[in-house]
């Protein structure tokens, strides 16, 4: 019934005190049929796909947060105590390290709470629209490949793809026009030019796509304060999982340094200085960037986060989730209406964990084992299959015969934040990204009472929900 193993313990736990209830008396019976068909409702119906056990401790939980003031960021100088300046929320931890390399330092997110560390590749993707349908499937063989690749490194923890788009600021053109135009030169192209560097971010899109890497090593007891192993590690394996990259219809830009993830981090908390932050990162390799921020003053002065929305500085933002992935087969396209760029600033983040090579072989093989089960019970009991699972039979099958030829497997996931600067333009910037979800056939949910991790887990910094769930005390 799709039950984890707590919820399958309750339920069984249940039944089993009702059966025992009923050996010994009546009376023992109506005074625990309450409880236990309560726990029964809580844990077996759902709502929005949700069961309702896990919604009310969801919203126990924020009721909790709230009193408590936890959903409330105020930093800068006229704030007193220990954080007044710092990264909110999960990023609080974090710390982001310059490591020097031939090639040029690069920037690495590290995170000591959850023992990883992140870099970041900045590329730039090939449009599938105008690429030949075989150089296409070349593509995504060779993504393939490469994600398989990942189950033999037992230190990579999970991969982001994230591609952020936004309307241009316009800096970049502005920039490049007024170097250009002499004193003397005749109004009237003055003139047409100054309109032109006003129309044209209209027109045009900032587009990023980045690949996270993160890397987990936990510190070593003799010297716990100290990364240099994990970055010697770190450096070994980014050559060879960087160079294959380029078989992927990615062309590698480098690796982002730390003056870009602090951009990156403060244009996304305060999106009008993405013009400013843009052009500080084009003067002198970031150097001028640098010396205005740091780590822990890129982000927000203030932020407050509500049940289904995120507000912070000059943006509100809402993070969604993916609820279930598409059930019939898919082109590589699928998902361009979604990550291509909108009227509002948005990101979307593909997370990959990939599964150890001997574990991923015992994951397919107890999928083929459920879905034989299912099947045999159905002859058993005299029951039609149906196509649900019918087609899940089918596709544990396929998985089991793809691992065996050297596939890999992993979970994956997605979400995505749009973010406005006007409130009053956040229902057209939601119904603009659910329609795009519709075209790209996935269904997305609002992440309730957790926009926050879901901001801040779309971001270059190493978060991934599933191991911050696990890292932080509940």
């Amino acid at each position: 019934m799709g039950l984890g193993p707590l919820q399958t313990l309750l339920v069984l736990g249940a039944v089993t005190l009702l059966v025992i209830a009923a050996t010994v008396s009546f009376t023992a019976l109506m005074v625990l049929a309450v409880p236990s068909v309560a726990l029964l409702v809580g844990v077996l119906a759902r709502f929005d796909g949700v069961p309702l056990m896990h919604g009310l401790v969801v919203r126990v939980r924020w009721w909790y947060a709230t009193t408590r003031g936890h959903t409330s960021y105020r930093s800068g100088v006229m704030v007193a105590g220990e954080h007044a300046w710092g990264l909110p929320g999960v990023l609080a931890p974090t710390r982001l390290l310059s490591v020097p390399d031939p090639g040029g330092d690069f920037g690495v997110v590290h995170n000591p709470r959850t023992a990883s560390f992140t870099v970041t590749i900045r590329c730039a993707a090939t449009s599938t629209w105008l690429a030949d349908p075989d150089e296409g499937a070349t593509w995504v063989a060779s993504w393939g490949a490469w994600l398989a690749n990942l189950g033999h490194h037992p230190s990579i923890g999970h991969v982001a793809v994230t591609v952020d788009s936004a309307p241009d600021p316009g800096s970049r053109l502005s920039d490049h026009l007024s170097r250009r135009i002499l004193p003397g030169a005749p109004a009237s192209a003055v003139r047409i030019l100054r309109q032109l560097v006003e129309v044209a971010p209209a027109a045009a899109a900032d587009v990023q796509t980045r690949v996270s890497i993160t890397f987990h090593h936990p510190a070593s007891p003799a010297s716990p304060d100290d990364p240099g192993e994990a970055l010697d590690h770190m450096a070994r394996a980014l050559p060879g999982l960087t160079d294959s990259l380029g078989s992927c219809g990615l062309s590698v830009l480098g690796r982002a340094s730390a003056a870009d993830l602090v951009g990156i981090v403060r244009t996304a908390y305060d999106p009008v200085m993405r013009g400013d932050v843009d052009r500080m990162l084009r003067v002198r390799g970031g150097v001028e960037l640098a010396r205005w921020l740091d780590w822990d003053s890129a982000g927000p002065v203030m932020a407050e986060e509500h049940l289904d929305h995120y507000v912070h500085d000059t943006g509100v933002s809402i993070t969604w989730a993916w609820h279930e992935a598409p059930r019939q087969q898919v082109h590589a396209d699928v998902l361009a209406r979604l990550v291509s760029p909108g009227p509002y600033p948005k990101r979307v983040s593909l997370l990959y964990r990939p599964l150890p090579a001997g574990e991923a072989a015992r994951t397919v093989e107890r999928e083929v084992n459920a879905a034989a089960f299912r099947a045999s019970l159905n002859r058993v009991q005299r029951r039609d299959e149906s196509a649900r699972d019918a087609t899940d039979r089918e596709r544990a099958q396929r998985a089991a015969w793809e691992e065996a030829t050297g596939a890999g497997i992993g979970f994956m996931s997605l979400l995505v934040t749009v973010t406005v600067t006007d409130p009053s333009h956040l229902p057209r910037a939601v119904a603009d990204i659910e329609s795009r979800a519709d075209i790209a056939k996935i269904r997305l949910r609002k992440l309730l009472a957790s926009q926050s991790a879901g901001f801040a887990s779309t971001l270059p910094c190493g978060l991934f929900p599933p191991a911050l769930a696990r890292a932080w005390p509940r």
